[in-house]
Parts: C-alpha cells; sequence; structure tokens
C-alpha cells in the first residue's frame, strides 16, 4: 500500500450464510483505495452492498454475514486479521462512522452529553471535568447552538438536523483519521442536507481526515468527494476521480446512473430510466451482473464476468466493451450531451 491511501480494501468478500444451500454474497470481491486526506464517494442502487462493505470495515457485520475473504488495510494493516479486543481500540477512536437515521443510533435514555463523553471515556480516559468540556467543545466544533442546553438534553429533544450534528460530533470526539458517512443526510430536508454536507467537508479540511461517503445521490457526489467507486450487485463496477467520472463514464450502469439524474433543462416524462430490476442476491447472473438491464449486452457479457481494469488514467472499468474479447459492434456508452 502506498503511502498516500489510507485505506485499501482487497478482493473483499463478505457473505450471509441463511441455510446450507442459500448464501447472499452482498459484498463480492470488492476492490477499492481511500486516499489520504480525500473524500471517495461510493454510490450505487439499494443492495449494491455499500453499507456492508463499510460495516465489514469496522468489523460491525452481524451474523449469519461474515468476512469469507480478502484484505482490509488500514494504514498498512489488515483489520481483517484484528481481534475483537483490538478492533474496539480502533473504532471510534482511528477510525468513526455516521450511521445513516441518528434516531436509531442514538440511545433515547441518555442525554446527549452522556453519549458524547463515553466514547470519551473509552478512548481516551478522560477525567469527568476534561471530558465535560471537550464533550462542549464539540458541540461548538459541529454548529449546535446553545451547547451548554443541549448536553443535558435527549435526542427526542432535537430536530433532526441537531441529531445528525450530535452524532458527528460522538464520531469526531477522538479525531479519527477515517471517518465513513452512510447516507448521513437521508432523513433530512434539503436545507439541512446542504448544511450536514458542508459541515464534514469544513471538518474534513480542518482535521485532515479522509472520508468515505456512502450515498445514492450523484449530485452529493459531485459537490463533495474527490474519487468515486461505482457498485453494483456486490461489485465494484467504475472507479474514478470525480471529474473523469462526471466527464467520461464508462460503465453502462454509471451512464445509466447519470442519465437518469432530473435536470433544469429537461421535462420529468424525458428521463431515461435504468430498464429492469437489481438482480435477487439469490439468483446472480452467470456473466455480467448488469448484463440483463444493459442495452449493449452480448453472449459474452451474458457468460463471462469482466475484470476491474485500470486505464491509463487511473480510472478503472468492469466491462467487456473497453477489452480485446468485446465481440460486438464498436459502441459509444457516453453522449457528453447525455448528462449535465
Amino acid at each position: 500500500m502506498t503511502v498516500e491511501n489510507i485505506l485499501e480494501i482487497k478482493n473483499l468478500k463478505t457473505y450471509f450464510s441463511l441455510d446450507k444451500d442459500r448464501v447472499v454474497k452482498a459484498v463480492d470481491g470488492v476492490s477499492y483505495v481511500v486516499p489520504k486526506g480525500k473524500t471517495l464517494g461510493i454510490v450505487g442502487e439499494s443492495g449494491s452492498g455499500k453499507s456492508i462493505t463499510a460495516l465489514s470495515v469496522l468489523r460491525l457485520v452481524d451474523e449469519p454475514g461474515e468476512i469469507v475473504d480478502g484484505e482490509i488495510l488500514f494504514k498498512g494493516e489488515d483489520l481483517v486479521k484484528k481481534k475483537v479486543s483490538e478492533m474496539r481500540k480502533i473504532r471510534g477512536n482511528q477510525i468513526s462512522m455516521i450511521f445513516q437515521e441518528p434516531m436509531t443510533s442514538l440511545n433515547p435514555v441518555h442525554s446527549v452529553g452522556k453519549q458524547i463523553k463515553e466514547t470519551l471515556h473509552i478512548h481516551e480516559d478522560l477525567i469527568r471535568q476534561e471530558a465535560n468540556h471537550k464533550a462542549l467543545d464539540l458541540l461548538k466544533l459541529v454548529g449546535i447552538p446553545s451547547p451548554e442546553k443541549r448536553l443535558t438534553q435527549y435526542p427526542f429533544e432535537l430536530s433532526g438536523g441537531m441529531r445528525q450534528r450530535v452524532m458527528i460530533a460522538i464520531a469526531l470526539a477522538c479525531n479519527p483519521e477515517l471517518l465513513i458517512a452512510d447516507e448521513p443526510t437521508t432523513a433530512l430536508d434539503v436545507t439541512i442536507q446542504a448544511q450536514i454536507l458542508e459541515l464534514i467537508k469544513e471538518l474534513q479540511a480542518e482535521l485532515h481526515m479522509s472520508v468515505m461517503l456512502i450515498t445514492h445521490d450523484l449530485g452529493v457526489v459531485a459537490e463533495t468527494c474527490d474519487f468515486v467507486a461505482v457498485m453494483y450487485a456486490g461489485k465494484v463496477v467504475e472507479y474514478a476521480d470525480v471529474d473523469t467520472l462526471f466527464e467520461s463514464p464508462k460503465h453502462p450502469y454509471t451512464v445509466g446512473l447519470l442519465n437518469s439524474l432530473p435536470r433544469h433543462d429537461i421535462k420529468m416524462e424525458e428521463l431515461t430510466p435504468i430498464k429492469g430490476m437489481v438482480p435477487s442476491p439469490f439468483e446472480m447472473p452467470e456473466g455480467c451482473r448488469f448484463a440483463p438491464r444493459c442495452p449493449f449486452a452480448t453472449a459474452l457479457c451474458q457468460e463471462k464476468l469482466p475484470d476491474l481494469e485500470k486505464k491509463e488514467n487511473g480510472q478503472e472499468v468492469r466491462c467487456w466493451i473497453y477489452t480485446d474479447e468485446w465481440d460486438g459492434e464498436e459502441v459509444k456508452v457516453y453522449e457528453p450531451n447525455a448528462t449535465t
């Protein structure tokens, strides 16, 4: 692993064995890197494996799920091989996570202050007065008004936006080197979403963190991310820096996502949706998993799964169209005027 990457995931496989004959391959050979001090956006439809990948990094996948193969290199050390006790020291300390819904992530019977201080007691062994001061400083850092008052309040007494800011304060309590944000604005209105995303960007710059942002919103990716990994049915189908991805997407699925974005210059009925459905985890296609929905698919696509191959510009794509084995006609997957 190069010094530029704080996290490198190699061929990660996280499976759920439901019974003897049924195995859900939620994450099936995923590889990507999170560059140090940068933001990696992970996008894809529901069920693509985005959140399970994040939970795998923290070793928080519940049974019957388990990591069956691959490496998760954090600063060069494989987290897959860490003991449970070692992972407890890493979680919330070197790597923190903001979960989707703060109301279900925060404990309803404990005050905001107590929940922030719990993290400080576990990882920094601060005395009571020191923990109180730092908890107050954290609430100020994330822009919560009247922070002294909020310390004594309970989650149900706060708005959705303030609860999410509390979650961010807890995640930042020990100055993590990597922050994982799993759909951090899903339950918030548009104005608050923008505030939370801007807050994360500001804190990243101030604290020199690396960020892994999981989202289904390509607009958010365009505004906040440096690199993007596009996932589909448990696999990464494209990886690129954000400018390259939006200017020259390669995989038909990425292009489909971009073409389905609402735009100011077209009517809703003129949007181009991706036809078909995400495959059932129990009935994955033999070849490319996007082949049943792809307008360019050939017999090769239906029979064999392509590898994730790196191009000269650093862009990576999992598609037969860009290989010597492509057996179809020459196609132009992306039209520059098709997306904004």
